[in-house]
């Protein structure tokens, strides 16, 4: 079993929120580590939509969801924040002085302070009604490189907005691409319905997939469509159907939890003395979901856990630009 980890602020979710309050968390002085169940950083963008562009971060008219995460980490790097990867925080211990957070490993972080970043907790994709078998052999719930489908015929099963996004990103790579959808609409963005619409994209609807064929990869499928049968040429299958989500242990850690997230104050703080939270997990009136509402909430949190920590501090950081690297 590992030493166990003694720093002032534990960060959980190495989501794009989590790795900017590492940065926040570093101008302010604080030992930080920052722990998530996935076996990289940067939470629901890199295992879902890496190469996906967002564009409603400031100062960025469009940038890659990879490209963001990579610069996150850059950003943060100067004050060496230490991940712990591929670890789900568990168990929750008050201690004098703070907390000890036991992961699912064993692994003890000792903590001042805690900041859940978690997103939508952890999530686990829907699966499809057949063809489970050939997971990881054609079947496939993220697309983490769209250049590896280049040439393929590629039928994207799904009607929501990752659904058509990775049929929006893959048609002018792959040799063809079909989406595939069990209702006549789309839960979709219109725009990007539009956009669908106007594509090569072929579209079929009011279907789902009856069955998966080939020796050892995925190379048929069978579509039911109003109760016939159609077979397509398939040699990846992308299942974008949405995805399970559950807080897990935190649930079990005292937290006022309304829906699913966590209620904080203007300052991020939980009904726990001590543990804040921000992003997605957290909930309160006029609530906004984005990543840019994370980032201003995860910074807010950060300092004034600085000034939790040591009341002779302010929480205003004061101007960065004071704090170059």
């Amino acid at each position: 079993m590992s030493e166990p980890r003694d720093v002032d602020l534990l960060i959980v979710g190495a989501g794009p929120v989590g790795l900017f309050g590492a940065y926040y968390a570093g101008v302010r002085g604080l030992s930080t580590v920052v722990v998530d169940s996935l076996e990289e950083v940067g939470g629901q963008i890199t295992a879902m939509y890496p190469e996906k562009a967002i564009f409603d971060v400031a100062g960025f008219p469009a940038i890659k969801g990879r490209d963001l995460v990579a610069n996150l980490v850059e950003q943060a790097a100067p004050h060496k924040p230490e991940y712990l990867l591929g670890h789900t925080a568990a168990g929750l211990e008050k201690r004098e002085g703070g907390f000890a957070v036991t992961t699912e490993d064993g692994v003890v972080i000792n903590t001042r302070a805690i900041v859940v970043t978690g997103g939508i907790g952890r999530f686990t994709p829907r699966p499809l009604p057949a063809g489970g078998e050939y997971l990881g052999r054609g079947l496939v719930h993220f697309v983490t490189d769209p250049n590896e489908l280049a040439g393929q015929d590629v039928v994207v099963v799904g009607g929501g907005d990752s659904a058509l996004d990775w049929a929006l990103m893959l048609h002018p790579i792959a040799k063809s691409v079909t989406l595939v959808h069990r209702r006549a609409e789309f839960r979709a963005h219109p725009h990007s319905v539009e956009l669908l619409h106007a594509s090569p994209v072929q579209i079929v609807t009011e279907a789902q997939v009856a069955a998966v064929r080939g020796e050892t990869v995925v190379t048929e499928v069978d579509l039911d469509v109003k109760g016939e049968i159609q077979t397509l040429r398939c040699d990846k299958l992308v299942a974008a159907l949405g995805f399970t989500a559950n807080l897990g242990a935190l649930e079990q850690w005292g937290l006022e939890i309304n829906k699913r997230s966590i209620a904080v104050d203007p300052t991020g703080r939980t009904n726990i003395e001590g543990i804040y939270a921000a992003g997605d997990i957290v909930d309160y009136p006029g609530k906004v979901k984005l990543i840019v509402s994370g980032f201003g909430e995860v910074a807010t949190a950060v300092n004034n856990i600085a000034a939790y920590l040591d009341p002779k501090v302010s929480a205003f950081p004061g101007h960065l630009s004071d704090y170059g690297a």
